[in-house]
């Protein structure tokens, strides 16, 4: 039988042992594993491992693992859940469940840094940008958030920044979130900042001085206020007004905008995105005019293509992290795409009149609810609500959750005399009428149909008079079929994975197979709520506690926090824990943090928002960490070092050899060692970082272990730590367990909202893992080096490989060099990033970590054909180059700098260039089948930005 890691696994033996030969690679080594012989020349002797007995199960087969998925799920129950606080039941329309969630052309994609071939996704993003811009009345809104808690923390970051105000205090409303309470105190700690929470809503005075403010509206208790009065007196003395609203009661009340607001954030979860146990979902965030810079992760802005069309492209780039580095101001690297995308189609599926007519269904039924609860002698506490009540029910409020749990319906215990209920989309009235009987509402009722036009117990000051989504996207899609043919139109413009390779490098583009997203969709893991009681979600928290003890077996660490939502997130929570380390151990001095200067921006920019001060370290001309100069910067800095950030196998693609001396002497100088797990897919099985001498680690699971990209997100970063570190790895006060893998209880605060971060795509990870076994990994981890070797062979003698290890091996990625290219005939980098596109590719990482280079990752799960189509592309494009130089064609006229050609561009007037029709579109005849044509010409970035649009453009714009 053919096993799960055989289909995941692109080359056969067959091929690895052709790929073997190429290379000069004995093909037959004694133990019998045709590329363990090329391993050994590849991972250091030092800290190479045999194979052996694992913690992780042998590989279960597809069928096997989705039963035990479905043994799992049936362990949890899913009642009805009415406890709000940022998490609602949603319908997700089938159309784009189907289209999209389901679908291998949007999961598949990568972030749109090469926008010419992602016009689908950057639409899809543009119309989620207008979506939360117009509902929340402010000027520019970004591609999407983390989440809600952590959207909150950046507006506070931003709002520092910002301010003008010479203070460190920030001001929190008292009827926040709890979770967001609890990220914030997290973040606000390791940067300096002073909270105060006020109850703002009861006419609580704003301290004298203090740089923002934060109104969560409606509150956490439901109650609906007006907070204009308190944002003025914010701006009176210099301070920004964040306000985190919920966008479907945007439909209804006033929007932040029309209140004052400089910042608004929150989640679009209830947007058609399931619950998932606590994400991923697509966290929003919108600024007033003058603040568009500030923004936080990725902005879709329009420009225009080559010849002056209309097109979409990632905006004001020089904000983002990997080019700011330790002056970066966030070190968020990615967004919540995927959920995004849904979001979007949900508000263009139902327009400002089905989104309204859903928010009118909800206040209706709330109040509704509050009748009943009043005839019943309930106390409401207050009188202005959108979705949420809180009841008094004095010394009883535990009993009545724990009544109502029995029924099937959960409640939020507020405190010991308030019980919470919230209504969503999916409430019934026959669950209204439940809840009421709960309160000892009458036993029998004849009731009809809800809603219409209601706004419920909103106030009428209160409530929004002004238009929103008035773009025609948000109106013309009304029908499954116009809609069904959007998102397939959208998608063509794309380039994923269901087209052909994405050899990006430190990226790590494998297939998420289908095996694997199958148990996302499932009821009984996509319908639960973070926060619902411990007995509801058994399944989920054994699968929980299965992953985290396979995620510790593989990289030899002791402990796993599966809280941080994206990479980014999980090295900032592992910095927090060396700084929780060092401080328990009275070592609050110890702050810097050296970092090599080829690392990822996060690094310096995680260390930065985790209270340290950047060291940067040489590197030395083979890509290593400059020795001489890390034994410098430790003697320098020994009495204050707290760590060093190292990227392992390096981020120039390299193993190097001296990584356990590097890290000994970090910790002979008394600091901890955090290893980047972002190349993780060139060592699993082979090496573990907790051998290496690593402190504490994050994982990439949407890199190593196969979770979707998603076109930018979901990403899920958990932290790993040895025992030492453990007790200051994330947790979180509503998580339903204490104890994690290995015994260890995490005391760190939280860095996400949810307890388990994303935790509605774990399946994935756990399918992924459980099918492909311990062997099945090292087997994965070969063949993406062996692929990655092959091809640098292969260019070789027309791109030089940048950088190699001892005996002339890369690791799992390779970096070719363009600069000599451009500098015999004048062809760029990006010249070569397009042309690719000509040829049917998505171009490799350019310019990082060394500028004028591409970063080739072509992973393992690309066969050999596929890899011998990019080395074909790849010589006949240097060729190419190489009759620009001849004087064949124009330096200004030809296929390369012309790059890419539409389809439009072939057919329309007459054809001046130098080259022919048939060398701009079919530069290999096999494309003539299977041609991908690019939407439109190459873009212009500098235009983009120099007239900023960050909204869908009018219609006339595309005439």
């Amino acid at each position: 039988m053919v096993s799960f890691a055989d289909r995941h696994i692109g080359t056969t033996a067959d091929a690895q042992r052709q790929m073997l030969d190429a290379l000069g690679v004995s093909s037959e080594p004694a133990d019998g594993s045709p590329v363990e012989a090329l391993m050994r020349q590849a991972v250091p002797a030092s800290i190479f491992t045999d194979a052996c007995e694992s913690g992780v199960p042998a590989a279960a087969t597809e069928a096997e693992a989705l039963a035990e998925l479905r043994a799992l799920a049936s362990r949890n129950t899913v009642n009805r859940a009415m406890i709000g606080l940022g998490y609602h039941g949603t319908v997700t329309p089938s159309v784009i469940q189907r289209n999209v969630l389901e679908n291998p052309s949007w999961y598949t994609a990568y972030t749109p840094y090469q926008p010419e071939i992602s016009q689908g996704r950057l639409e899809a993003l543009l119309n989620f940008q207008t979506m939360v811009s117009d509902l929340t009345g402010l000027s520019t809104a970004n591609a999407s958030m983390l989440d809600e808690s952590t959207a909150v923390a950046e507006g506070m970051l931003l709002a520092r920044r910002a301010s003008k105000a010479k203070t460190d205090v920030f001001v929190v409303d008292a009827d926040a979130l709890p979770q967001t309470k609890s990220v914030l105190a997290t973040r606000a700690a390791a940067v300096g900042i002073e909270l105060r929470e006020l109850d703002l809503a009861a006419g609580a005075e704003l301290p004298a001085e203090l740089f923002g403010v934060f109104v969560q509206y409606p509150g956490a208790s439901g109650r609906v206020w007006d907070p204009s009065a308190v944002i003025d007196a914010a701006h009176a003395v210099g301070a920004l007004a964040v306000v985190a609203a919920d966008l479907l009661g945007l439909t209804l009340l006033r929007s932040p905008g029309s209140l004052g607001a400089d910042v608004a954030v929150g989640t679009t979860q209830r947007f058609g995105v399931p619950m998932g146990f606590g994400g991923p979902h697509a966290g929003y965030m919108a600024v007033r005019a003058g603040l568009e810079r500030q923004l936080p992760g990725r902005l879709v802005g329009v420009s225009q293509d080559a010849v002056g069309h209309p097109a979409y492209r990632l905006a004001l780039q020089t904000r983002e992290q990997h080019i700011r580095r330790e002056r970066a101001t966030s070190n968020i690297c990615t967004a919540q795409v995927l959920l995004a995308v849904m979001a979007s189609m949900y508000a263009v599926y139902h327009g400002p009149d089905g989104l309204r007519a859903i928010a009118s269904d909800v206040a209706g039924k709330a109040a509704l609810l509050r009748d009943w609860l009043v005839e019943a002698g309930a106390g409401i506490v207050h009188d202005a609500f959108f979705d949420t009540l809180n009841v008094r029910v004095p010394g009883g409020a535990a009993a009545l959750v724990a009544r109502a749990h029995e029924a099937g319906i959960l409640l939020r215990q507020v405190d010991a005399d308030t019980v919470g209920v919230a209504v969503d989309e999916t409430t019934t009235v026959t669950d209204l009428h439940r809840v009421a009987v709960l309160f000892g509402g009458r036993q029998e009722r004849v009731f009809g149909r809800v809603g219409g036009d209601s706004t419920g117990a909103l106030p009428e000051a209160l409530l929004r008079e002004d238009e929103y989504l008035t773009h025609p996207v948000f109106h013309v899609h009304r029908s499954e079929t116009a809609m069904m043919r959007y998102l397939k139109q959208l998608a063509d413009r794309d380039y994923a994975l269901d087209r052909g390779m994405i050899p990006l490098g430190s990226c790590t583009m494998k297939l998420n197979a289908a095996t694997e997203m199958a148990a996302i969709t499932w009821p009984e893991f996509a319908q639960l709520h973070p926060f619902a009681p411990v007995d509801d979600v058994e399944g989920t928290l054994a699968m929980i506690d299965q992953l985290e003890s396979w995620l510790v077996e593989v990289t030899g660490y002791d402990a796993v926090s599966l809280q941080p939502n994206a990479g980014s997130q999980g090295e900032l929570a592992g910095l927090l824990a060396i700084r929780g380390y060092h401080r328990a151990n009275g070592d609050e001095h110890r702050t810097v943090c050296l970092i090599p200067s080829s690392a990822h921006g996060t690094n310096a920019a995680s260390a930065v928002l985790a209270g340290m001060r950047v060291v940067v370290v040489a590197t030395d001309e083979l890509g290593n960490v400059d020795l001489d100069d890390l034994r410098a910067k430790i003697a320098e800095h020994a009495e204050n070092l707290a760590a060093l950030m190292i990227t392992y196998p390096s981020t120039h693609g390299v193993y190097e050899e001296q990584v356990v001396e590097i890290t000994s002497a970090v910790h002979a100088a008394g600091g901890q060692v955090y290893v980047d797990g972002a190349n993780l897919n060139a060592l699993l099985g082979y090496a573990r970082f907790g051998d290496l001498g690593g402190d504490v680690s994050h994982l990439n699971l949407h890199k190593t272990f196969a979770i979707p990209h998603g076109g930018g997100g979901p990403g899920i970063g958990p932290v790993a730590a040895k025992a030492h570190l453990a007790p200051h790895l994330p947790g979180h006060p509503q998580a339903q367990k204490d104890v994690h893998a290995g015994g260890h209880v995490f005391a760190g605060g939280p860095v996400s909202g949810a307890p388990y971060g994303s935790a509605g795509v774990l399946p994935i990870s756990w399918a992924y893992v459980r099918m492909m076994g311990a062997d099945g990994l090292r087997h994965a981890t070969a063949a993406a080096v062996l692929s990655a070797n092959y091809i640098a062979a292969r260019l070789a003698d027309h791109f030089p490989v940048l950088y190699t290890g001892e005996q002339g091996r890369v690791a799992h990625e390779c970096i070719l060099d363009l600069r000599p290219l451009k500098e015999a005939t004048g062809i760029t980098v990006d010249d070569v990033a397009k042309r690719l596109i000509d040829f049917g590719f998505h171009a490799p990482t350019m310019s990082f970590p060394v500028a004028g280079t591409l970063m080739v990752e072509p992973t393992e799960s690309e066969d050999l054909g596929e890899l011998e189509r990019f080395i074909e592309a790849m010589i006949l494009i240097k060729a190419e180059a190489d009759a620009v130089a001849a004087g064949r064609w124009p330096a200004d006229d030809n296929p390369l700098v012309n790059a890419p050609h539409t389809a439009a561009s072939l057919i329309s007037g007459e054809w001046a260039h130098a080259y022919t029709r048939e060398e701009a579109a079919y530069p290999v005849r096999s494309l003539v089948a299977t041609k991908y044509w690019p939407p439109v010409r190459r873009i212009d970035n500098a235009y983009g930005d120099r007239n900023l649009v960050c909204a869908c453009p009018p219609v006339e714009a595309f005439s």
